[in-house]
């Protein structure tokens, strides 16, 4: 099950559900902040993601790393991470849905994708471009979970998510999941390992943890 996460993850990830029904969804939990993009003229082109990883498997995708081996990273293997994280996504749509007056938009393929290393946490970073920038007078909306909840997305406590060269009259609120209040790693959803390896890109069970965005210009 190759999935977000961080194609350094897989051989950990197989040793958990190989432990059996004991250990539960999710394996990854990231802390998330967004940027809704504007261009000079007022129209939104894009979101710019950013997306904390928790310690512990921040800690898995860097071990071994290092001119020394010693889980530092060096800039162009921070690199090389973004690249295979960005990659991944793809296949699930970066997580992210974005409507325009209830109108689904397309996203280009990603662009600026970084990784960074503080406080022994990586932080993601990419731009999604709209193909078709939108114009005023539309209220957006945007969704950014994981389909399968293979990951657990969190938006931050502050600042979670803002606007960049928006003109003025524009708006942005946030709301949480309509499920329970998001999990996080020590206290993780009780869910059978057997219902989550059913799961694919076409699986929608995450919708329940989406992570809701409204964006409205007057």
């Amino acid at each position: 099950m190759a999935r977000f996460g961080l194609c350094r993850l897989v051989p950990g990830i197989a040793m958990l559900v190989m432990a059996g029904p004991a250990w539960a969804h999710p394996h990854v939990w990231v802390t998330a902040r967004a940027e809704i993009l504007f261009t000079a003229d007022g129209r939104v082109s894009g979101i710019r993601h950013a997306w904390t990883f928790d310690p512990g498997n921040s800690s898995f995708m860097t071990q071994g790393l290092g001119a020394n081996h010693d889980g530092k990273p060096t800039p162009d293997e921070l690199r090389d991470l973004a690249r295979e994280n960005t990659r991944s996504l793809a296949e699930f749509d970066y997580f992210t849905i974005l409507k325009a007056n209830g109108s689904e938009q397309e996203f280009s393929e990603p662009t600026e994708s970084g990784m960074s290393l503080a406080d022994e946490a990586l932080t993601l970073t990419f731009v999604l471009p709209l193909k078709t920038p939108i114009g005023p007078g539309k209220t957006l909306s945007v969704e950014i979970y994981d389909p399968t909840y293979f990951v657990s997305v969190s938006m931050a406590a502050k600042d979670a998510v803002t606007l960049k060269g928006a003109p003025g009259g524009c708006a942005v609120a946030v709301t949480g999941p309509t499920a329970p209040k998001p999990l996080t790693a020590q206290k993780p959803q009780q869910l059978s390992e057997a219902f989550f390896q059913t799961l694919t890109s076409a699986s929608n069970s995450g919708v329940q943890f989406a992570n809701r965005v409204r964006v409205s210009c007057s």
